[in-house]
């Protein structure tokens, strides 16, 4: 398995798939198709993806920790297990309250 491969067919789980690292935030890419793609993240406490939109729907599950998911400046606080979409064109950015996971999968269509 190459370092942002996932192999298919073999179980895995996403939260020992990805490693937290100090003052980053790290990413896997799980499945990258045209029509859309899933990705990994691990963000250490205080660490985030600052204010932004994309033309597609997203949806986030936090798989471990605690996140702060603002969407058109509205917080929503996220725990493991938590779900919540972030619709396309309109703004939102992720902060990690905690240290946290989170699988993103993008949809590319309307």
């Amino acid at each position: 398995m190459g370092k942002n491969e996932f192999d298919k067919g073999i179980k895995f789980s996403f939260n020992e798939s990805i490693a937290y690292a100090e003052n980053a935030v790290v990413s896997k890419q799980i499945l990258k198709k045209e029509t859309g793609n899933i990705t990994l993240f691990a963000f250490d406490k205080g660490e985030g993806l600052s204010e932004h939109t994309t033309p597609f729907d997203a949806v986030v599950f936090v798989v471990d920790g605690k996140a702060d998911i603002i969407i058109d400046g509205k917080s929503n606080i996220l725990e493991a297990g938590d779900t919540i979409i972030m619709p396309a064109n309109v703004r939102h950015a992720l902060k990690a309250v905690e240290k946290f996971k989170m699988v993103l999968t993008m949809i590319r269509g309307n």
